[in-house]
């Protein structure tokens, strides 16, 4: 039986606030004060760091137009830009297994099923992390987390439409020297726009974590949830 969970849809948003959201939300899904909540947005041009990023895998040359942050999401260095849709899950896991892996794979498995709503074929591969395409192999979405108490954050970026020079120009993304990015654009011939896959990526959420969606509004353009409607929401509880 599928429980409630809230969307929220916002446009772009600079990092550092949406991860300080996360982190809000995060408290409030601790608490049992709102339940589990899904963040969908895009992000300006920024580089992300995580724990396991080593010092030379970032080579942002001088003058770009980046923003670079250290984070506690697992993994190693990452990009995020306009055209990619960045998916920040804030679950509770005491609903859904208690299961780091478990967690990581059924993300892979929302990803893969939210490119199959648009005829490509992704898969996992032994050893790596995030969603692929074979032959050749080639990286379309990238996945970090960090859990807390059994409550996640952080989560995945898919590669829609953008160009992906950054991977490999700025960073070696993921640590992988020689690895190949690609975006669900390039792989159909033709734009796609975040806000058409924003609705394929949320159905597979729904699915598979068994959630319904009620969607929150979002104030216009990059703003986000105000701490008002937060309080208003966990005082509700």
């Amino acid at each position: 039986m599928s429980q409630t969970g809230y969307l929220l849809n916002l446009g772009e948003t600079p990092y550092l606030e949406a991860w300080e959201l996360q982190r809000a939300l995060a408290g409030a899904v601790s608490q049992d004060a709102i339940p589990d909540t899904v963040v969908m947005l895009e992000h300006p041009p920024v580089i992300t760091l995580g724990r396991r990023t080593d010092g030379d895998e970032v080579h942002v040359p001088p003058g770009a137009a980046v923003e670079v942050v250290e984070t506690d999401r697992g993994g190693k260095s990452t990009f995020h830009g306009p055209g990619q849709l960045v998916c920040y899950p804030i679950l509770d896991l005491n609903r859904h297994g208690r299961d780091v892996r478990r967690y990581c794979r059924d993300l892979e498995e929302a990803i893969i099923r939210t490119l199959a709503a648009f005829d490509i074929e992704a898969t996992r591969i032994d050893g790596l992390t995030g969603v692929w395409l074979q032959s050749p192999p080639r990286k379309i979405c990238s996945i970090g987390v960090h859990i807390s108490r059994w409550v996640t954050t952080h989560g995945y970026a898919l590669n829609v439409d953008l160009d992906p020079a950054p991977f490999t120009d700025w960073i070696t993304a993921c640590g992988l020297e020689d690895a190949a990015f690609t975006t669900m654009a390039r792989e159909l011939g033709r734009p796609v726009s975040v806000d058409e896959v924003r609705p394929a990526a949320a159905a597979a959420l729904e699915d598979v974590f068994q959630l319904a969606f009620e969607e929150l509004p979002a104030d216009d353009g990059p703003g986000l949830w105000a701490q008002p409607t937060h309080a208003k929401l966990a005082a509700s509880r």
